[in-house]
């Protein structure tokens, strides 16, 4: 709810704090008084777009503070939530500061925060019915989530919605990449078998480079490798003739030399593996069948397919098997398609049973409403008027995440009259009443829990003052509700009443007195019966109207 509203500098208010509470708030004055530039006040806090003729006159800025005290789950969490911004103990502070060069800027729990952003938060915590531009139920598209609201069904819709349009975008791909792949079939088939008959190998380039660099050198290779085993088997080799020495005495010298033999032995047994070595080495160069020619053929084909592939020769395997996964889910995407086509279908099939379902309940609803909404209209000088909740089939491609339904608030105020929409058929003060005798019917249901009305007895008094009171004290059983008035049945019935007045020098100021006894209730409500001049008569009528509307 809206728990205090602070403002400096806006026209004629110079400073005013007031606190609000639960119930029916009233705010009564004269004409002029200064009633509507508090609504003006309260609106630039919740985002409505600034004017630099809101600023006081010599002053710099002007600045509203609007504190609401909010329940866990209250949509404004998620808004918030998704801005980085943290509610603590259930309170939620929406500034703005209007300077008068026109700018403003907006602050969330003293965070700056864009307008647009103050808007939304603003949107979730109070519904304005009167002189301020369409808020809430007054908005086409809210009309839907209230009706729901209403209803109270439990429907996993959106869930169902979700994965129709998630498998849809998922046949839409496969048929986008079949048709990409079919393009691509022959080039892939062919790179496939170039590859296939190459066969490269895994670091198969590295060993054949060696292998190239050796053939090149293959004179001089085969007498390095013979030179080199003519020395390894020479008799005199003196690894071998040394460890031959040793040996002998090897049992007189002590550990130390028992460890140099051991060294020697190795190292003969070195010499003799690497005498194996160049023997086969050179045995392969002189008789193998290493090709020259056809190791360069063979390196310059796996080099042109990495160049085709853009890749190293080293990746042209990993190419091959990605190569040969891309033919075989080419092969079998008819068979996948047509498989997620019956998912797909099936899925639709679902959506559109959960949708019909709620679309019944939907108009079962509706003709509730009507009839009672429109038991509430004849009391309040809208006897020949209609309301009309209209429930219409929406066009497949308009289909969402709510089901297949446009939910509108139509109303006709005269006999014969084409029902429209209520903010384009009513004036300020029907429309007013007409939102009345909706939230009164409604009025457990939704997240918004503070109500404005304003112009709601426009036209109207008597015992049609006395029906608005009777409501607007109803809807304020549930939700809290602040009511700018100027019937005396309405301020009667209030849980809460302040007089908003002009003061100091030429009248330049406007201030707010809560009036806290009986006393000056009756007064004010005495001068709303009576005007500037109060009669005894109307103290009394004032009297009578305190102890009926409480």
């Amino acid at each position: 709810m809206l728990s205090s509203l602070s403002i400096n500098n806006v026209v004629l208010i110079e400073k005013l704090v007031i606190t609000f509470h639960e119930g029916l708030c009233v705010l009564t004055g004269e004409t002029g008084a200064g009633k509507s530039v508090l609504l003006d006040a309260l609106g630039l806090a919740l985002g409505v777009r600034a004017e630099s003729g809101l600023v006081r006159k010599r002053a710099d800025c002007a600045s509203v503070t609007a504190s609401f005290q909010i329940h866990d789950g209250h949509p404004s969490y998620k808004i918030l939530e998704e801005a980085d911004i943290i509610i603590e103990d259930d309170m939620l502070l929406l500034r703005r500061v209007v300077y008068n060069n026109g700018k403003s800027r907006a602050f969330i729990n003293d965070q700056p925060v864009t307008v647009g952003l103050l808007k939304d938060v603003g949107s979730t915590l109070v519904e304005i019915h009167g002189q301020f531009e369409t808020q809430g139920l007054l908005n086409p598209a809210t009309h839907r989530a209230m009706l729901d609201e209403y209803a109270g069904f439990d429907s996993d819709i959106k869930a169902r919605w979700q994965a129709w349009k998630e498998a849809q975008d998922q046949v839409r791909h496969m048929a986008e990449e079949s048709v990409r792949s079919k393009v691509e079939e022959l080039y892939l088939r062919d790179s496939l078998r170039d590859l296939e008959n190459l066969d490269p190998q895994d670091d198969e380039e590295e060993a054949l480079s060696t292998l190239r660099d050796m053939l090149r050198n293959k004179e001089d290779v085969i007498q390095a490798l013979a030179e080199a085993d003519v020395l390894l088997n020479s008799d005199s080799d003196p690894v071998r003739k040394a460890w031959a020495v040793l040996d002998k005495i090897a049992g007189k010298g002590g550990e130390r030399l028992s460890a140099a033999v051991d060294a020697l032995s190795r190292a003969s047994d070195e010499i003799r593996e690497a005498s194996v070595l160049v023997q086969d080495i050179s045995a392969e160069f002189q008789d193998g069948e290493y090709n020259l020619e056809e190791i360069e053929e063979r390196l310059f084909a796996l080099r042109g397919q990495a160049r085709k592939h853009g890749c190293a020769v080293s990746d042209l395997p990993r190419i091959q098997a990605d190569l040969t996964e891309k033919l075989e889910t080419i092969d079998k995407a008819d068979e996948n398609s047509e498989a997620r086509k019956e998912e797909l279908a099936s899925l639709k099939a679902d959506y559109i049973e959960e949708a019909q379902r709620i679309s019944a309940i939907r108009s079962k609803i509706a003709d509730k409403l009507n009839k009672l909404v429109q038991k509430e209209l004849a009391p309040l000088k809208l006897e020949k008027a209609k309301f009309i909740t209209q429930v219409t089939p929406l066009e497949e491609s308009e289909w969402g995440l709510e089901g297949i339904d446009k939910v509108r608030f139509l109303v006709a105020t005269n006999p014969g009259q084409e029902p429209g929409p209520i903010h384009k058929i009513a004036s300020g003060g029907e429309m007013s009443r007409f939102m009345l005798a909706l939230k009164v019917v409604i009025a457990r249901e939704g997240s918004t829990h503070s109500f404005i009305f304003d112009e709601v007895d426009t036209g109207i008094g008597g015992s049609t003052a006395d029906a608005v009171g009777e409501r607007l004290a109803r809807l304020a059983k549930a939700k809290q509700v602040l009511v700018v008035t100027h019937a005396p049945q309405i301020a009667a019935r209030a849980s809460y009443h302040w007089i908003v007045q002009k003061g100091g020098q030429d009248e330049n100021i406007t201030t707010i007195t809560p009036l806290e006894t009986r006393f000056e209730r009756c007064e004010e409500i005495a001068r709303m019966l009576a005007g500037a001049e109060i009669t005894n008569e109307a103290r009394a009528a004032a009297d009578k109207l305190l102890e009926t509307g409480t």
